[in-house]
């Protein structure tokens, strides 16, 4: 019994080893049960482990909105054909811009359209300024012309300047009823009808026209003037002046108004080279008789002024104001005409019908007033001129006229005048 007993528990440790089934019998009365065991794979095979669970992820962060874009600023370029001419010469601006809606330049209301080209004519230095507007804001660019002013490119013999007083050009031009000479002068010989007086009253007008400035509104000024002067320029250059006025009590006056003589349209008479020398004063500024005497002699200066008494230059009109300009058109009747007619003018001169200032007019600064020019050798017939002028611009011309080269104040930088004469 023993043996039996040990000998199922040997078959039993055998078959457990061997993973057989336990016998039937062995055992008390318990029935056997079949185990069925899976080999494994490999020795190092593990049981797998659960795979784990997905964490859940958080949303996606969507992208950041780009920035609404600002609106851009405007640009804008101005370019010159030529940074510097001659007076009387074109220039051409042109312009471009981006992001802009519409370019103005100025001075002047040059352009609208945002890229363009016009043509300018500058008479002195001049900056134009373009500049472009848009959504965006506005900008400006700039372009500097310079102007040199023109020589005559010829030269006169005689310059005469005649001086009246204070009539719009709309009372003497076309006005052949009271001004019958004067307008056939004008028919036959130049008018300019863009010239414009400088200020109001007369005085400023005057030392415009002799020294380039206008030094003072004041007609009763009396002071001694320095500045450089017509004078002091034809001295320089070694030409002959003189002033005639008409009712001045003696040679080399340099006083004040006495009888129908005006002093302040006798602009010679205030310079410091004058009165600083009794002798100059003497031979340079003398009474209107001398005039006649001097032309018959042929011996008329190279630069001549001639001022009228307050009567016979235009400026006291007791019978009107047709009157007064029939009164004037008379005494140069009878007293200029023998200056165009005399072979010595003739040959070689040019004479200058000048009014100072306006009467009711104050457009850019003394209202416009007519100027006539007269060479019976080489004037234009009939010529008239359009050009924006003033005085400084004829003070430029009478000085070229006569070659000389240094023109004082705002003649040095004025648009000389070329147009009303044919070349020689």
């Amino acid at each position: 019994m023993l043996n039996s007993r040990l000998s199922c528990r040997l078959a039993f440790l055998v078959i457990v080893a061997l993973g057989a089934a336990i016998l039937p019998g062995c055992g008390s009365n318990q029935a056997a049960k079949t185990t069925t065991t899976t080999p494994a794979a490999t020795a190092s095979s593990t049981t797998p482990s659960s795979p784990a669970s997905p964490s859940p992820s958080s949303p996606a962060t969507p992208p950041t909105a780009p920035a609404p874009a600002s609106t851009p600023a405007p640009t804008v370029q101005l370019t010159a054909s030529a940074s510097s001419i001659t007076a009387g010469q074109n220039a051409t601006l042109t312009w471009s811009s981006t992001d802009a809606t519409s370019v103005s330049i100025s001075p002047g209301s040059l352009g609208s359209a945002t890229s363009g080209s016009v043509t300018v004519t500058p008479a002195a230095n001049t900056t134009y300024t373009a500049t472009a507007t848009g959504a965006g804001g506005a900008a400006t660019a700039t372009a500097t012309i310079t102007v040199t002013p023109a020589q005559l490119g010829f030269a006169f013999g005689h310059v005469v300047i005649m001086a009246l007083e204070n009539k719009d050009y709309s009372e003497v031009v076309g006005n052949s009823s009271a001004m019958p000479y004067l307008n056939g002068l004008i028919a036959k010989y130049g008018l300019a009808t863009n010239f414009y007086a400088n200020t109001h009253p007369s005085i400023g007008n005057y030392f415009m026209l002799t020294t380039g400035q206008i030094l003072t509104n004041d007609d009763g000024f009396s002071g001694t003037v320095s500045v450089d002067n017509v004078v002091r320029e034809m001295n320089a250059a070694g030409k002959s002046w003189r002033a005639y006025a008409e009712d001045l009590p003696y040679a080399g006056y340099t006083g004040g108004d006495t009888g129908n003589y005006i002093e302040r349209h006798n602009p010679l008479s205030y310079f410091s080279d004058v009165r600083n020398d009794a002798a100059m004063a003497a031979a340079g500024i003398v009474p209107f008789t001398q005039f006649a005497t001097d032309l018959g002699a042929g011996k008329l200066p190279q630069y001549t002024f001639i001022t009228p008494n307050m009567y016979n230059d235009a400026h006291e009109c007791p019978s009107g104001i047709d009157g007064c300009l029939a009164t004037a058109d008379a005494w140069m009747q009878q007293n200029i005409a023998p200056l165009i007619t005399d072979p010595n003018f003739a040959k070689d001169g040019v004479l200058i019908i000048w009014m100072d200032e306006a009467d009711t007019d104050g457009a850019n600064g003394g209202g416009k007033v007519p100027v006539v020019f007269i060479s019976p050798a080489w004037s234009k017939a009939g010529y008239q001129s359009t050009t924006f002028a003033q005085h400084q611009s004829l003070l430029r011309f009478t000085m070229d006229a006569l070659g000389v080269t240094t023109v004082p104040g705002a003649g040095a930088t004025a648009t000389g005048w070329n147009e009303f004469f044919n070349a020689h």
